[in-house]
């Protein structure tokens, strides 16, 4: 066996990377997207045996919607990237180069094993250009097929070892040979055919048999005139060694899937569900139509589903001409790698087994597929092309007479060949340019301009993504998921009517129940999602939250391990007020997957509903445990934590909100709420730098803005809160408390009555009825010294609130006040003068004391280092004596229960309103 020297390596590292280059500039598109942006396999968080446990995209085996392609080792360096550089699409697609180059060197020392030096380069290099590999090189998902390449191509160099001297059985390469085999299968299905591949080796390369003589020997063992031969039955010994391992790998494959075929639609495969003969002849002609891609590939697409390659219904349509000559051709060769002994002979057959024996899996021969034609399933059988290719061009290059040309064309096809690979490349750049590439070469695939409008609807363009979906519908009217895109486009665009018409109409397209035939066989699982959008769209309805209901229960019938179903009904029976049933819906969903963290998640939204906040809490965590960077869970139970009260708690709960604001760095809700656990704990200047960044993120911020304004005024830093308060007044004029707080600042420290009285006059303006506005203007008559205003204002407020024992004590002030006002103008002491002012003074001292009192019990928000000021006062009257001293202390404990009883006042204010947390509402929404 020839080995491949460091100049050849090097000339096919310089080529792949001359032509696959700017694919590092690539991102993830198509099948990328389920493989590698949703697939939780990749996070490390996921245990590893989930990886063994799930399909290629992340679904659990056990589950019908499984697409049943069992390729743990593939995702697990999809994992290794993602643990280097998470989802930096560079290092995927670098990492798919490398494994280009390490296939295309292996398959050097491969083709070295049945041509010479000088065509081996050429299949090589052939093959390393060659554009059909576009889609498995550029795209991520294609990386299946590079790695389980490499162990192919390494099982077959393994097994060559295993013929010593006089014909004897080398064991050990065979034992690697099933290895290598299981692991290449581990990597994609597609790998344990290389077993047949050694199988024919062994009969007509190593031991050099031919057709004729196997068929003589057979003849004349049944003629009993001979014996099998000794080299026959070593050679027997070997094959049923590979062929046992091989049908214990199947067991094994078998039992993976659990027996059962993945559901496939006619949009996936047509002709699967064709009756005879459309169903044959269509199978038939795509035999050809692969093998002229593998010679013209000229006109490339990612999708030839649906559509693309119409049924060949009738024996008279003329494609089947197209499959004649393809199987007469290779009939031919065929007969003559078997029939004749010699070198070529030999190099043609197992051209042909690379060829044929790989696309087995994929031909629809044994089981369908969900597919019609994929460029990247003939990764492998190129191989064989390329060495059919290079044995040509030898025999052509030996003829004196066509030697030059033969290198003229075989450097036009290299050449070419290279230019298309890396044009095609950049079709591959985003999920707009690969399907409107695929567009220019086929318009008849529905499929393609569905996903068109999704790379559009992904950038926000829902107008021009309509155009896309509706002509998906025309191209393709009985497809349910093109109209199920028309209306979710249509819902996008505010358009409900129409989008509830495109949603009828995919419903009508849905198979009719069959009394006794499983309904999920015959149909795709997604297509039932037509159900839950169309109850999504129509439960926005308060009067059809009962037909919602129904279709999620329709959909239920169906398909009763349907567990976004049993989710979105969930959610709709915590809006019906039923929240026991929706506890019921969500605990039979994690029946059927009890390590979905968004189902622990919504869950635990029910036990808040339920006021069972411990439940809620264990339910938060196992979320957690399953998904520690389960954002909502993260923020909402330390929210729950932080609404406890408990100190014990806040340490947990800022740890979950530090990771949070991690996960959510540009949230400011993460941030306020770091804010209000500092202010909680009575950590002042922390409080005032999270709430800031919380306002640097969003400056128009309700709850941050208010709470640090709160914050200032609480810690002698009242004129700091006021450009604040402007801020929160600018982008909310209505934020009664702001207003409050605002006039209480202007009129106690900056001595602004005109201003305060501006503020509770606003107040009045937006709620006449509001009792503390009310009061507080009030006040602001008083200051004015309009005595007789202050009473009629305090009667009207007592109206209001005619059980507030303050405010009729603070009228009982002010009528005294008017009426020694009277004694002492009878007394001749002149109107305004020192004495009114002075008495004045002494009542507002005593109602801005009792007003202190009411902050304590109704939380007010005014400043008490305005009342200490008055308090300054010396005079005393009557009055005074009325309203009893509070010590020291017991002024510091009514703050602290007026602060405390303000900031549980704004935390409800904020949940209310929606500006700091997330409203119950929006907790009910789940990301699952």
């Amino acid at each position: 066996m020839a080995d491949v020297s460091l100049k050849e390596a090097a000339l096919i590292v310089g080529v792949v990377a001359a032509c696959y280059w700017n694919s590092l500039f690539c991102g993830f598109v198509f099948d990328d997207v389920s493989a590698i942006l949703d697939n939780k396999d990749l996070h490390p968080s996921t245990p590893l045996k989930n990886l063994f446990q799930n399909d290629f995209w992340g679904t659990p085996m056990s589950e019908e919607r499984s697409h049943k392609s069992y390729r743990p080792l593939t995702v697990l360096t999809f994992r290794l990237n993602y643990l280097f550089s998470e989802l930096n699409a560079v290092s995927y697609h670098f990492l798919n180069l490398v494994f280009h180059v390490v296939v295309c060197v292996v398959f050097l020392k491969v083709c070295k094993l049945f041509l010479d030096n000088k065509s081996s380069i050429v299949a090589s290099l052939l093959f390393a250009v060659h554009p059909i590999h576009t889609e498995a090189v550029t795209g991520v998902v294609g990386r299946a097929e590079l790695l389980s390449s490499i162990f192919f191509l390494a099982a077959f160099l393994s097994y060559t070892k295993s013929k010593g001297p006089d014909n004897t059985i080398v064991w050990s390469p065979i034992a690697v040979t099933v290895f290598l085999v299981a692991v290449a299968t581990l990597c994609k299905e597609q790998g344990i055919t290389v077993v047949g591949i050694c199988c024919v080796y062994e009969v007509f390369i190593a031991q050099g048999y031919t057709l004729p003589v196997l068929l003589d020997t057979a003849v004349q063992i049944l003629r009993g005139k001979g014996s099998i031969p000794f080299s026959m039955l070593q050679t027997l010994l070997k094959l049923i060694v590979l062929m046992f391992s091989t049908l214990l790998l199947v067991v094994v494959r078998v039992q993976v899937i659990q027996s059962q075929l993945p559901v496939f639609t006619r949009f996936d495969n047509p002709a699967a569900v064709s009756p005879s003969p459309a169903r044959q002849l269509t199978f038939n002609y795509l035999l050809p139509v692969n093998a002229w891609l593998l010679l013209n590939p000229s006109e490339l697409c990612c999708d030839w589903t649906m559509g693309t390659i119409p049924l060949v219904e009738s024996l008279l349509d003329v494609r089947n001409v197209a499959t004649l000559t393809f199987f007469c051709f290779l009939g031919s060769l065929l007969v003559f790698s078997l029939r004749y002994p010699g070198d070529s002979s030999k190099t043609v057959l197992m051209a042909l087994c690379l060829i044929v024996l790989p696309f087995i899996p994929a031909s629809n021969l044994f089981f369908p597929v969900g597919f019609v034609v994929a460029e990247r399933v003939l990764y492998v059988p190129s191989m064989g092309f390329c060495i059919l290719v290079a044995h040509g061009w030898k025999k052509l290059s030996n003829k004196s007479v066509l030697r030059k040309i033969s290198w003229v064309c075989l450097a036009a096809v290299l050449f070419t060949h290279a230019l298309k690979t890396l044009h095609r490349n950049w079709d591959w750049e985003s999920e707009y340019t690969l399907f409107m590439s695929a567009l220019k070469v086929n318009k008849n695939n529905a499929k393609l301009w569905n996903n068109v409008g999704h790379a559009l609807e992904n950038e926000k363009n829902f107008e021009r993504a309509l155009q896309f979906f509706i002509q998906a519908t025309q191209v393709q009217p009985d497809d349910i998921g093109a109209h199920m895109n028309v209306g979710r486009t249509y819902k996008n665009l505010n358009k409900t009517k129409e989008a509830e018409e495109s949603y009828m109409i995919a419903k009508s397209l849905m198979p009719q129940i069959i009394p006794g035939k499983k309904y999920a066989a015959r149909v795709a699982p997604n297509h039932l999602n037509v159900y839950i959008n169309l109850a999504n769209l129509i439960r926005a309805n308060e009067s059809r939250l009962e037909e919602a209901d129904q279709l999620y229960r329709q959909a239920i019938s169906m398909r009763p391990d349907f567990k976004q179903a049993y989710i979105s009904r969930g959610e709709l029976l915590l809006k019906m007020n039923k929240p026991l049933k929706a506890k019921e819906a969500y605990l039979r969903a994690l029946e059927l997957d009890r390590t979905n963290a968004d189902l622990w998640y919504n869950l635990a939204i029910v036990y808040i509903e339920l006021k069972d906040p411990t439940e809620a809490l264990k339910n938060f965590n196992r979320a957690l445990e399953l998904n520690p960077t389960h954002k909502l869970a993260l923020f909402n139970s330390a929210l729950l934590m932080q609404e406890s009260g408990e100190a014990r708690h806040r340490p947990e709960a800022k740890q979950r909100l530090l990771h949070y604001v991690k996960e959510e760095p540009q949230d400011a809700n993460g941030y306020f709420n770091l804010g209000m656990l500092a202010m909680d704990d009575k950590k002042d200047m922390e409080a005032e730098a999270w709430m800031k960044k919380a306002i640097s993120l969003q400056p128009n911020f309700r709850s941050a803005l208010f709470n640090l304004a709160l914050l200032y005024s609480q810690t002698a830093k009242e004129l700091m809160a006021l450009p604040i308060l402007e801020d929160l007044l600018r982008y909310y004029p209505d934020h009664t408390k702001g207003l409050i707080l605002k006039g209480d600042i202007l009129m106690n420290q900056k001595k602004d009555i005109v201003g305060a009285k501006m503020c509770f006059e606003k107040i009045l303006e937006l709620d006449p009825n509001n009792v503390q506005g009310k009061h507080n203007l009030c006040v602001v008559y008083f200051e004015e010294r309009d005595l007789i205003k202050a009473e009629k204002c305090l009667v009207e407020t007592l109206a209001l609130a005619p059980h507030e024992e303050y405010i009729q004590r603070h009228l009982n002030i002010v009528r005294s006040k008017i009426a020694s006002l009277g004694a002492t103008e009878q007394s001749s002491f002149p109107p305004g003068g020192t004495a009114a002012a002075g008495g004045k003074k002494k009542s507002f001292q005593n109602l801005k004391e009792v007003k202190n009192e009411q902050k304590a019990t109704q939380t007010t928000i005014d400043n008490n280092k305005g009342h200490s000021k008055n308090g300054k006062l010396t005079e005393k009257n009557s009055m005074d004596k009325e309203i009893p001293r509070r010590s020291t202390q017991e002024i510091k404990d009514i703050e602290k229960k007026r602060v405390a009883a303000l900031k549980r006042l704004e935390e409800i204010e904020r949940i209310l309103n929606g500006h700091a947390t997330q409203s119950r509402s929006l907790l009910w929404k789940h990301w699952c």
